[in-house]
C-alpha cells in the first residue's frame, strides 16, 4: 500500500460564524492525482487554503509524514517548500522577467547558488513550454507560475483552479502541462472545474458541498457511479454532455 504523504483529519474552518468547511477527512497518497470538484462556494479553495496553511484552521489538523503541521512549533515555510501551489491567479512577480520569478525560491529560500538555481528552473521551464521566453515580462503566466512550483522541487503540488482565469487555448495548454505531470507521477491536489481532467486523469475524485465532503471515490465510482444525490444532481450536466 502506498504511503500517506498528506492526511487532513476532521478539519473544520469558520471566518466568524460563517462555517466554510465541516469535519473535512481525506488522505493523499504517493503519486496520487487527487481533484476536488463541486460547486463554487463549497469550500474548496478554502481547504487547499488550509492544506498549505494559508489559512489556519479552526479546528483538525493536517499530517505531513505523519507530523501535524498545524501544531505549535511547525515550520510552515519548510512545509511550503515540500508542498507547493499553483494560484488561480499566478502571484508572480510582475517587476521580474520569467526566470528571476523561477530562480527566487531557489535562491532565497533553499538558498542555492545563482548557477545552479538557473538550471533547475530553465529545466522546469523547458518542461511547460516557456524556455524561449525566459527574458521576458507577463505573457503565459500560468505555465511559468507552474514551473515556478516546480523548480521548489515539491512533493506535492497544489492547484486551486488553474484555468479558471485562462481563455480557452491556454486552458488547453496548461491542462496538457498537468496531464503530462500526472504521468511523471507528481503527486497533485487539484480544485478543478475541468470536468474532464477529473474523471480521465486523476486517480482520486472528491466532491464537496457546503463545506463537507459529499462523496469520494475513484473516477470511475463518482462519474459512472455516483450514489450521493448531490453528486448525481451536480455531475447530470456534465454526463449528458
Amino acid at each position: 500500500m502506498s504511503e500517506p504523504i498528506i492526511e487532513v483529519r476532521h478539519l473544520s474552518k469558520s471566518f466568524g460564524t460563517h462555517v466554510v468547511l465541516r469535519d473535512v477527512d481525506f488522505t493523499v497518497n504517493h503519486g496520487d492525482v487527487t481533484c476536488v470538484i463541486g460547486a463554487s462556494g463549497s469550500g474548496k479553495s478554502t481547504l487547499l487554503r488550509c492544506i498549505n496553511l494559508l489559512e489556519t484552521p479552526t479546528h483538525g489538523s493536517v499530517l505531513f509524514h505523519g507530523q501535524d503541521i498545524t501544531a505549535k512549533g511547525s515550520d510552515p515555510c519548510a512545509y511550503r517548500a515540500k508542498v507547493g501551489m499553483v494560484f488561480q491567479s499566478f502571484n508572480l512577480f510582475n517587476n521580474m522577467t520569467v526566470l528571476d520569478n523561477c530562480t527566487a525560491g531557489l535562491r532565497y529560500v533553499l538558498h542555492q547558488d545563482k548557477e545552479t538555481a538557473r538550471k533547475t528552473a530553465l529545466s522546469n521551464l523547458e518542461k511547460v513550454g516557456m524556455a524561449p521566453y525566459v527574458n521576458a515580462k507577463g505573457g503565459q503566466k500560468q505555465r511559468v507560475a507552474i514551473a515556478r512550483a516546480l523548480s521548489m522541487q515539491p512533493e506535492v503540488l497544489l492547484f486551486d483552479e488553474p484555468t479558471s482565469a485562462l481563455d480557452p487555448q491556454m486552458v488547453g495548454e496548461v491542462l496538457s502541462v498537468m496531464r503530462q505531470l500526472a504521468k511523471e507521477g507528481l503527486t497533485m491536489i487539484v480544485v478543478t472545474h475541468e470536468m474532464a481532467f477529473a474523471r480521465d486523469v486523476s486517480s482520486h475524485v472528491v466532491y464537496m458541498a457546503d463545506g463537507v465532503i459529499c462523496e469520494e471515490g475513484t473516477p470511475a465510482d463518482i462519474f459512472e457511479h455516483p450514489q450521493n444525490p448531490r453528486t448525481i444532481e451536480f455531475l447530470s450536466r456534465f454526463r449528458e454532455q
